[in-house]
């Protein structure tokens, strides 16, 4: 099965992938995994990245679609891959249809007010790094780590004019991705919300990807 998924931060895009990985046994590529491999490992895109992100730039696409290019063409995508954070434009889409065909394109749908209720309830151990949500999992004692006692801090991302912006941009961004591969016959949508468990939210995946 080779896909795409998309869904905006907070969607549980990530949670979705990891268990699509191991269900249908196809790696998960996240464009940030790629970066961060390629950068650790020195290759020479990863070296281009380094210098780019260091100087406050942003990658350019042709440097992502190589990356992309060269990952998917190695043994374990044989029988496919899920691709999460590519494409995010149209010529990334155009792109990736030249270098291969899709099965599906997954929408992750969910509200703006569900997303803000599930990123801005969150709180992280500063030390640890440890997640809590002060609605759907909660700290022992209120505004304390479990373990170690500390405060827990509201990161500035997981404020909730933050959240609205990046979601702002994702949708700007994605809402032409979207239409592009609905005229393929490609999108297959799943709505979710926060009273979904992330087990059912899986059941509806493979129901659309069946």
């Amino acid at each position: 099965m080779k896909a795409v998924f998309l869904g905006p931060p907070g969607a549980g895009k990530g949670t979705v992938a990891a268990k699509a990985k191991d269900y249908y046994k196809v790696p998960h590529i996240s464009t940030g995994d790629l970066f961060r491999y390629n950068i650790k490992n020195e290759t020479e895109l990863g070296k281009q990245v380094k210098e780019i992100l260091a100087s406050g730039g942003l990658v350019p696409d042709n440097i992502t679609i190589e990356m992309v290019r060269r990952r998917i063409a190695e043994p374990d995508c044989k029988n496919g891959f899920i691709l999460d954070g590519f494409p995010r434009t149209i010529p990334q889409a155009e792109a990736l249809a030249e270098m291969t065909e899709l099965d599906h394109v997954l929408n992750l749908a969910i509200s703006t007010e569900e997303v803000v209720e599930r990123l801005s309830g969150r709180r992280m151990c500063p030390s640890t790094g440890r997640i809590y949500h002060i609605k759907f999992n909660p700290p022992k004692v209120d505004g304390v780590d479990d373990e170690t006692g500390e405060a827990l801090i509201q990161r500035d991302d997981d404020k909730e004019e933050a959240i609205k912006h990046r979601l702002d941009v994702y949708n700007a961004q994605t809402e032409p991705l979207i239409d592009y591969y609905r005229k393929k016959g490609l999108i297959r949508e799943v709505k979710t919300d926060n009273s979904k468990k992330p087990e059912e939210v899986f059941e509806l995946v493979v129901k659309a990807l069946a």
